[in-house]
């Protein structure tokens, strides 16, 4: 159906299915054209006195019906602008691991690691292209809520001992510990090769407490 304002009626057309490539987006459209005043007052036809800029000159007047390609009137998302939506999504905040999972013991390292997922796969709709997000975890940074050492950091998630991804000397103490996680990710567009996103977006994670305590030897008598 068109709508012709010239008459006031919808008209009937036998449209057509077009082929397209991909990322290109082609509609079959019927093009019109009607002149207007331009802000410097000229037009492409003589403008009568008393018109001012943007006012309609003439009637408007069929240029083609048939498979145009609008892609640039909605280009795909730009690698920019799907950046913005990945510093919006819910990536999740990783959980820190350590060991010895009670007290620690001055003199000995508290040893962390994260079990926690680090591949998170999202779908967005960007002007009407689906857009997939996979978001990778690229760092790992455990603040370690010693003022020492504040914070230790890891390319890998590590598993428990002796695979841990970091680990810390403290002195006897109360400390809170936490894992912040820098996400990097690529994309596609309607299945397209997949892009880098130019940038990454972290996340904290909950932080645990846990006391480090100092040992003391004490002799016994071994035929007590």
């Amino acid at each position: 159906m068109l709508a012709d304002e010239r008459d006031g009626f919808c008209g009937v057309f036998d449209f057509q299915d077009c082929p397209a490539e991909p990322g290109q987006v082609v509609r079959f459209l019927t093009v019109q054209q009607r002149p207007v005043v331009r802000p410097d007052g000229t037009a492409v036809v003589e403008v009568p006195a008393g018109f001012a800029p943007g006012d309609l000159l003439e009637d408007w007047a069929d240029v083609r019906t048939a498979c145009i390609d609008i892609t640039a009137l909605n280009p795909p998302p730009s690698p920019d602008e799907v950046f913005t939506y990945f510093q919006r999504l819910p990536l999740p905040q990783l959980t820190t691991q350590h060991a010895p999972p009670g007290d620690g013991l001055s003199g000995l390292p508290v040893v962390f690691w994260t079990d926690s997922p680090a591949t998170q796969t999202f779908t967005v709709d960007i002007r009407g292209f689906t857009v997939v997000i996979v978001a990778r975890a690229e760092q790992y940074t455990w603040r370690t809520g010693d003022p020492a050492a504040p914070t230790l950091t890891s390319t890998e998630p590590g598993s428990a001992y002796p695979g841990h991804a970091a680990e810390h000397l403290y002195r006897s103490g109360t400390y809170s510990a936490s894992l912040t996680v820098t996400w990097g990710a690529t994309f596609t567009v309607d299945g397209s090769a997949p892009a880098d996103v130019p940038g990454t977006t972290t996340t904290d994670g909950p932080p645990v407490t846990f006391d480090v305590v100092e040992a003391t030897a004490v002799l016994t008598d071994p035929y007590d």
